[in-house]
């Protein structure tokens, strides 16, 4: 296997590894994203060309093959504009959408940038799009899942339907990691919502998950701040309530379909609670995929694109 650059390009970060034969052996992150490129692109040209820098001298490794990049650096603002592709598509409709070219600014290594993927339906409800997360699902992907549904969580979470073939055929997002740190820490419940909380009460996480089932969100989120001052509830009973609350409707989403398979992946808080409820509310067969397949995915997906094999 060959020697790659990745670029995982989002809106406000950026992560640089370097990979040799399948494995990740250095990272660099960096704190600025795609959106810079809106008022100073030139600082952001920099600031990979000084990652890319870094990370290759740090290494002493030469004969590196391509840098790939992919996510939302591939948008309207960030290096190089492409435009979404559309639904069915798997490994080889995105390595025919790959676009190469060479930015000399930053490296004479040619880059290789990776195409988003759209829903574009006649109706608001089917219609989406995704950057980045395509590569981290092809990442994650496995033939013996056969058609089965994968959800990412994340600030954007993802839940992607593939077919048997493992095409993207349909997806829906879902802000549930905005509004995990939005409600948490932009309104009343700052007060009650800890998020430093590293165990979940799966009692608790239920109670949330069906008292908004009922209730509706609204109601349900200020009984978050309820459970604190009134039942004197610990932060860990606490925290699951509310996780039980804004995970609900992505949950519902995803029980809705008869899909029998589903493969969680994304930040671990929230794959554990989502595996629990899924557990207990649903017969799917739910797996849930270790912490390094994860943090792999998106390079070891964009080199899969690349070289276009399973």
């Amino acid at each position: 296997m060959s020697t790659y650059i990745t670029i995982d390009g989002g809106t406000s970060s950026t992560r640089v590894n370097i990979l040799k034969n399948g494995e990740i052996l250095d990272t660099v992150k960096l704190n600025i994203g795609a959106r810079a490129c809106m008022g100073n692109r030139e600082k952001y040209e920099n600031e990979i060309k000084s990652a890319i820098d870094e990370i290759v001298a740090r290494n002493n490794i030469s004969g590196i093959k391509r840098i790939l990049a992919s996510g939302m650096i591939t948008s309207e603002f960030g290096l190089c504009n492409l435009p979404h592709i559309n639904v069915p598509a798997g490994l080889s409709e995105l390595h025919q959408a790959m676009y190469e070219t060479t930015i000399n600014e930053i490296s004479d290594i040619p880059f290789v940038f990776m195409r988003g993927v759209k829903l574009d339906g006649q109706d608001i409800d089917n219609c989406d799009m995704m950057r980045g997360e395509e590569t981290e699902l092809m990442g994650i992907m496995q033939e013996k899942y056969g058609e089965c549904i994968y959800v990412l969580p994340g600030s954007h979470s993802k839940i992607i339907k593939t077919d048997n073939h493992g095409r993207i055929i349909s997806f829906s997002t879902m802000l549930t990691g905005e509004m995990i740190a939005s409600l948490s820490q932009g309104t009343i419940l700052k007060d009650a919502v800890d998020l430093s909380v590293s165990k979940i009460n799966a009692q608790y996480l239920l109670k949330g998950y069906e008292y908004t089932e009922s209730a509706g969100i609204n109601k349900a989120l200020f009984k978050v701040r309820i459970l604190k001052n009134k039942f004197d509830c610990s932060k860990e009973e606490v925290y699951s309530f509310f996780m039980g609350i804004v995970l609900c409707n992505e949950i519902l989403n995803i029980i809705k379909d008869e899909t029998e398979t589903v493969v969680l992946g994304g930040k671990e808080q929230i794959k554990k609670s989502m595996a629990l409820i899924l557990k207990e509310k649903t017969n799917k067969n739910v797996i849930e995929l270790d912490g390094k397949t994860v943090d792999y995915s998106t390079s070891v997906g964009m080199v899969k694109i690349y070289e276009n094999r399973t």
